[in-house]
């Protein structure tokens, strides 16, 4: 049952959206039916928690990613051809 628990919060955007409380309050509902010992229920929560955290770390590289593809697809400038512009401007303005 375990196992599906954590194969099932796992897809999609599972885990990444589930709150601590959310996976403390399926854990214990486990723990009540005996499928999980009170000992592994700590265990299963890190380790469900730790899954989330990796998810979320994903799922926000990925929306990073595509943020800088639509902006660059915009020809939007970077914050570093900013400072490139001022830096130039600068120079040409000292060089006066």
């Amino acid at each position: 049952m375990k196992d599906l628990i954590k194969r099932g919060l796992s897809l999609g955007l599972g885990l990444a959206v589930v709150s601590k409380e959310q996976i403390e309050k399926l854990v214990d509902e486990l723990v009540k039916k005996g499928e999980v010992s009170t000992a592994e229920s700590k265990d299963l929560i890190n380790e469900l928690l730790e899954k989330g955290e990796a998810e979320q770390k994903q799922m926000n590289a990925r929306i990073h990613e595509q943020l800088e593809k639509v902006l660059r697809d915009l020809n939007v400038p970077s914050k570093a051809d900013f400072e490139r512009l001022e830096k130039r401007i600068q120079e040409l303005e000292n060089k006066q």
